[in-house]
């Protein structure tokens, strides 16, 4: 049976999520939220969940805690918020039940900035990123570092968010690919738009995350 468990991420003792599916996961994907969101984002919820029907674990956290959340420098410094996701990464090697299991991230806004920098780091051991209406262009150099295969999910009436995106696309050497969700703006609220992102998204890992063979062995993953 499908359950979630919380936890505490050191070194900063935030709050996360750990989603176990109900069958033998075959991936973890680590989620960074937007800039005034946390770990109760409904849109990353909902991705959340539509992942963890594909088998794969998810893990929701606050990149910040409380006090910090509400000094503005904090929720904008891009690499405070990497830094924390890596520490995230981290935790998740060590806990039993998800330490085998090969890496994605999937961010939001700012938080696609933190993953993408995070995933530049050289001892990164993320296989996908997944941004949702992202800033990837608040990682800077860090573009061009990058090396897991990334998937830029842009709002076709998010002009100025669709621009930076495509700009930041020609910056990276990685796998990339930038897909426009038509009539979308910036947090694919309009009918359907999000649907289209949990789709585009679950492919993307299903694709990318390394098979891994689990207890028994299948590998965990639905046909």
């Amino acid at each position: 049976m499908e359950h979630t468990v919380t936890v505490t991420l050191p070194p900063h003792h935030g709050e996360g999520e750990l989603g176990l599916p109900a069958i033998q996961p075959f991936g973890l994907v680590l989620f960074a939220h937007g800039s005034g969101s946390s770990r109760h984002s409904p849109r990353n919820r909902i991705v959340a969940a539509a992942l963890r029907e594909a088998s794969l674990a998810t893990l929701l956290f606050d990149l910040l805690t409380e006090d910090e959340a509400t000094d503005r420098q904090l929720v904008f410094d891009i690499p405070l918020l990497a830094g924390r996701l890596r520490d995230a990464a981290k935790w998740a090697t060590r806990d039993n039940r998800v330490a085998a299991l090969p890496q994605g991230y999937f961010g939001a806004s700012t938080g696609a900035a933190a993953t993408l920098l995070a995933a530049a780091e050289p001892d990164a051991r993320v296989c996908a990123v997944v941004s949702r209406g992202g800033r990837p262009d608040l990682a800077g150099t860090a573009l061009a570092h990058v090396r897991a295969p990334t998937l830029l999910i842009v709002g076709g009436a998010d002009d100025v968010v669709l621009g930076l995106n495509r700009a930041a696309q020609g910056r990276m050497r990685c796998e990339c690919r930038l897909t426009v969700v038509p009539g979308a703006t910036h947090l694919f609220e309009e009918p359907g738009t999000l649907d289209e992102v949990v789709t585009l998204a679950r492919a993307w890992f299903l694709r990318h995350l390394p098979r891994t063979v689990a207890p028994g062995g299948t590998d965990g993953r639905r046909g």
